[in-house]
């Protein structure tokens, strides 16, 4: 599943494309997304301008005149910005037409999503989707000693384990699965230790990971597991960088311990039992 590095790959491969372009035509090739894509798109996009494009979570923002387009990739998805000349391919759901050039969402498993915000219905914050997201990452709250503070107080009383806090995305926004792995490495905390009972410290040391992790991951492209390709058609290649996931039985690249794989929440784990002693 495309998660926010690969989301954040994807709006800076497109927004040098769009930003400042005037939507010509919206084509609706099969709406049947994990939410309806609204019917009326076609009628009430054309004429409007590209204001920007901006990410929250894992969802990408494009503002425009009347109102924001909201895009999710689901498990699948892709946007690419291809000549409008280009033969649709199997799984296109639907064209973004922008004069010469087209914006495509591709989409086998059908769970992304295009919905519509009007500006009549308040700020975009303000969307459901949006409103119970955690703090964004590289944001001014997450920096510093600031993003520890975030991650110690959220924590408080509760007692799943770190890794399931981390991917419920209710303290800070998109570390998913193999983000999670690779940032609680990182901060040499293991993945079961119970949430509630992390120090200052280690919220430190996470908090540092989470930014750094990220980070790498979108310098690289972001990960590619299956179908991920970013605007242009190029996979990310933060794998063959992973330093414990994907990696059961496979020495320490600290260590030299095997590293572990265990399931929590129907999601592998990868830690290495040394370097993240619970």
């Amino acid at each position: 599943m495309p998660e926010l590095p690969e989301v954040e790959v994807t709006r800076l491969g497109i927004q040098p494309h769009l930003e400042g372009r005037i939507l010509s035509a919206v084509k609706i090739i099969d709406g049947r997304l994990r939410w309806p894509v609204p019917k009326n798109l076609p009628q009430l996009l054309p004429g409007q301008t590209v204001i920007g494009i901006k990410r929250r979570g894992k969802y990408l923002l494009v503002e425009m005149n009347t109102g924001c387009l909201i895009l999710h990739l689901g498990m699948t998805g892709t946007l690419r910005v291809l000549p409008s000349k280009e033969v649709l391919k199997p799984h296109d759901r639907i064209t973004f037409e922008f004069g010469s050039l087209s914006l495509r969402l591709h989409d086998p498993r059908k769970f992304g999503a295009v919905l519509w915000h009007p500006k009549s219905k308040g700020p975009i914050e303000g969307n459901p989707l949006l409103q119970k997201l955690g703090v964004e990452p590289f944001s001014p709250e997450f920096s510093g000693e600031q993003g520890a503070e975030v991650l110690y107080q959220r924590s408080r009383k509760r007692t799943i384990a770190v890794k399931q806090f981390l991917l419920a995305g209710q303290a800070v926004v998109g570390v998913g699965n193999i983000y999670c792995s690779e940032s609680l490495f990182e901060a040499g905390i293991h993945p079961a230790k119970e949430a509630g009972k992390l120090t200052r410290p280690q919220c430190s040391r996470l908090a540092s990971a989470v930014r750094f992790i990220l980070k790498k991951a979108i310098d690289a492209g972001g990960s590619s597991l299956k179908d991920f390709v970013n605007s242009e058609g190029d996979p990310g290649h933060f794998m063959v960088q992973t330093k414990v996931y994907d990696r059961k039985d496979q020495p320490c690249k600290v260590c030299k311990t095997p590293i572990k794989q265990m399931v929590q929440g129907q999601r592998s784990t990868y830690f290495c039992p040394q370097c993240q002693k619970r």
